[in-house]
Protein backbone atom coordinates (compact mmCIF):
# COMPACT_ATOMS: atom_id res chain seq x y z
CA UNK A 1 0.00 0.00 0.00
CA UNK A 2 2.80 2.52 0.66
CA UNK A 3 4.80 1.87 -2.50
CA UNK A 4 1.85 2.72 -4.18
CA UNK A 5 0.83 5.41 -2.20
CA UNK A 6 4.42 6.82 -3.24
CA UNK A 7 4.27 5.67 -6.86
CA UNK A 8 1.27 7.90 -6.70
CA UNK A 9 2.72 11.09 -5.41
CA UNK A 10 5.91 10.59 -7.38
CA UNK A 11 3.78 10.75 -11.13
CA UNK A 12 1.80 13.51 -9.23
CA UNK A 13 4.90 15.78 -9.09
CA UNK A 14 6.39 14.14 -12.11
CA UNK A 15 9.33 11.99 -10.53
CA UNK A 16 10.48 9.22 -12.03
CA UNK A 17 12.66 6.10 -10.94
CA UNK A 18 15.69 4.89 -13.43
CA UNK A 19 18.10 2.14 -12.48
CA UNK A 20 17.22 -0.66 -9.84
CA UNK A 21 17.93 -1.32 -6.23
CA UNK A 22 20.67 -4.23 -6.52
CA UNK A 23 19.76 -7.75 -4.82
CA UNK A 24 22.67 -7.44 -2.30
CA UNK A 25 22.49 -8.10 1.42
CA UNK A 26 24.79 -5.36 2.05
CA UNK A 27 25.89 -2.41 0.58
CA UNK A 28 26.57 1.17 1.42
CA UNK A 29 24.15 4.06 -0.57
CA UNK A 30 25.90 7.02 -0.87
CA UNK A 31 22.53 10.04 -2.16
CA UNK A 32 24.08 13.13 -3.66
CA UNK A 33 23.20 15.89 -3.90
CA UNK A 34 21.72 16.64 -0.48
CA UNK A 35 20.77 20.16 -0.19
CA UNK A 36 17.63 20.33 0.94
CA UNK A 37 14.71 18.82 3.48
CA UNK A 38 12.93 17.84 0.19
CA UNK A 39 16.18 15.24 0.13
CA UNK A 40 14.81 13.43 2.53
CA UNK A 41 11.06 13.27 1.64
CA UNK A 42 12.23 12.38 -2.35
CA UNK A 43 14.28 9.08 -0.24
CA UNK A 44 11.57 7.92 1.77
CA UNK A 45 9.53 7.96 -1.37
CA UNK A 46 12.28 6.29 -3.79
CA UNK A 47 13.39 3.88 -0.86
CA UNK A 48 9.05 2.75 -0.61
CA UNK A 49 9.13 2.85 -4.50
CA UNK A 50 12.30 0.34 -4.87
CA UNK A 51 11.61 -1.85 -1.59
CA UNK A 52 15.02 -0.70 -0.13
CA UNK A 53 15.43 -1.65 3.53
CA UNK A 54 17.96 1.08 4.01
CA UNK A 55 19.37 2.46 8.07
CA UNK A 56 20.42 6.08 7.95
CA UNK A 57 22.74 8.54 9.63
CA UNK A 58 21.30 11.68 11.22
CA UNK A 59 22.43 14.43 13.44
CA UNK A 60 21.58 13.24 17.27
CA UNK A 61 19.84 16.52 18.01
CA UNK A 62 17.11 15.20 15.59
CA UNK A 63 16.51 12.32 17.63
CA UNK A 64 15.67 13.96 20.75
CA UNK A 65 12.46 15.82 19.40
CA UNK A 66 9.73 13.74 20.83
CA UNK A 67 7.73 12.86 17.33
CA UNK A 68 10.43 13.80 15.39
CA UNK A 69 12.78 11.20 16.92
CA UNK A 70 10.40 8.79 17.11
CA UNK A 71 9.52 8.93 13.46
CA UNK A 72 13.29 8.78 12.34
CA UNK A 73 13.87 5.78 14.83
CA UNK A 74 10.71 3.84 12.55
CA UNK A 75 11.89 4.93 9.05
CA UNK A 76 15.28 3.47 10.27
CA UNK A 77 17.43 6.34 11.20
CA UNK A 78 20.61 5.81 13.53
CA UNK A 79 21.70 9.27 15.54
CA UNK A 80 24.79 10.54 15.27
CA UNK A 81 26.75 12.34 17.39
CA UNK A 82 28.97 15.14 15.50
CA UNK A 83 30.71 16.68 18.78
CA UNK A 84 31.84 13.76 19.68
CA UNK A 85 35.54 12.44 18.77
CA UNK A 86 33.92 8.54 18.21
CA UNK A 87 34.96 6.52 15.17
CA UNK A 88 31.47 5.97 13.30
CA UNK A 89 33.79 4.28 11.08
CA UNK A 90 33.93 1.11 12.70
CA UNK A 91 30.79 1.53 14.51
CA UNK A 92 29.32 1.16 11.36
CA UNK A 93 31.51 -1.42 10.21
CA UNK A 94 30.70 -3.45 13.23
CA UNK A 95 27.08 -3.24 12.23
CA UNK A 96 27.99 -4.79 8.37
CA UNK A 97 29.65 -7.53 10.61
CA UNK A 98 26.98 -8.46 13.01
CA UNK A 99 24.08 -8.47 10.59
CA UNK A 100 23.81 -10.80 7.62
CA UNK A 101 21.52 -8.16 6.00
CA UNK A 102 22.59 -4.67 6.22
CA UNK A 103 22.51 -1.48 3.67
CA UNK A 104 22.97 1.81 5.05
CA UNK A 105 22.34 5.24 3.50
CA UNK A 106 24.46 7.86 4.12
CA UNK A 107 25.25 11.80 3.02
CA UNK A 108 28.78 12.56 1.43
CA UNK A 109 28.52 15.87 2.11
CA UNK A 110 27.02 14.94 5.95
CA UNK A 111 24.88 17.93 5.56
CA UNK A 112 22.77 19.90 4.00
CA UNK A 113 24.89 23.29 3.94
CA UNK A 114 27.85 24.23 1.74
CA UNK A 115 31.11 22.09 2.66
CA UNK A 116 33.66 22.57 0.25
CA UNK A 117 34.56 18.75 0.27
CA UNK A 118 32.97 15.54 0.62
CA UNK A 119 33.32 13.39 4.18
CA UNK A 120 35.52 10.07 3.14
CA UNK A 121 33.44 8.20 5.98
CA UNK A 122 30.93 6.51 3.93
CA UNK A 123 33.86 5.07 1.61
CA UNK A 124 36.03 3.96 4.64
CA UNK A 125 33.16 1.95 6.05
CA UNK A 126 32.17 0.21 2.33
CA UNK A 127 36.46 -0.64 1.85
CA UNK A 128 37.32 -1.68 5.29
CA UNK A 129 33.26 -4.16 5.55
CA UNK A 130 34.27 -4.83 2.06
CA UNK A 131 30.91 -4.09 0.77
CA UNK A 132 30.07 -1.94 -2.27
CA UNK A 133 29.09 1.39 -2.58
CA UNK A 134 25.73 2.05 -4.57
CA UNK A 135 25.28 5.57 -6.14
CA UNK A 136 22.33 7.06 -6.29
CA UNK A 137 21.34 10.52 -7.33
CA UNK A 138 18.52 13.02 -6.43
CA UNK A 139 18.32 14.93 -9.91
CA UNK A 140 16.11 17.93 -9.37
CA UNK A 141 15.78 19.71 -12.44
CA UNK A 142 15.18 16.46 -14.76
CA UNK A 143 13.07 14.83 -11.28
CA UNK A 144 15.01 11.99 -11.70
CA UNK A 145 15.83 9.11 -9.07
CA UNK A 146 18.70 7.26 -10.36
CA UNK A 147 20.25 3.70 -9.14
CA UNK A 148 23.94 3.45 -10.31
CA UNK A 149 25.51 -0.55 -10.16
CA UNK A 150 27.25 -1.29 -7.21
CA UNK A 151 30.78 -0.12 -7.26
CA UNK A 152 33.09 -2.12 -5.55
CA UNK A 153 36.09 0.66 -4.02
CA UNK A 154 39.71 -0.48 -4.61
CA UNK A 155 41.97 1.03 -1.89
CA UNK A 156 42.60 3.72 -3.90
CA UNK A 157 40.72 6.32 -2.59
CA UNK A 158 41.44 9.20 -4.57
CA UNK A 159 40.95 7.59 -7.56
CA UNK A 160 37.94 5.40 -6.65
CA UNK A 161 36.49 9.22 -5.21
CA UNK A 162 37.22 10.70 -8.98
CA UNK A 163 35.15 8.19 -10.03
CA UNK A 164 31.98 7.93 -8.17
CA UNK A 165 32.25 12.33 -8.11
CA UNK A 166 32.51 12.16 -12.00
CA UNK A 167 29.00 10.69 -11.57
CA UNK A 168 27.41 13.11 -9.58
CA UNK A 169 29.14 16.37 -11.58
CA UNK A 170 25.90 16.21 -14.01
CA UNK A 171 22.99 15.84 -11.05
CA UNK A 172 21.49 19.19 -9.95
CA UNK A 173 20.10 19.28 -6.44
CA UNK A 174 17.09 21.37 -4.93
CA UNK A 175 19.64 24.53 -4.25
CA UNK A 176 22.80 23.46 -6.74
CA UNK A 177 24.64 26.11 -5.19
CA UNK A 178 24.58 24.23 -1.81
CA UNK A 179 26.35 20.98 -3.68
CA UNK A 180 29.98 20.35 -3.41
CA UNK A 181 30.69 19.23 -6.92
Amino acid sequence: MKKLFFRFCFRLTGWKMKGQRPDLKQYVVIVAPHTSNWDFFVGVAARSISGLKSHFLAKKSLFDLPVVGWFMRAVGGFPVDRSRNTNMVDQVVELFQQHEEFIITITPEGTRSYVPEWKTGFYRIAHKAGVPIVMVGFDFEHRVVEYREPFYPTGDMEADLEFIKSYYRSIKGKHPEKGVI
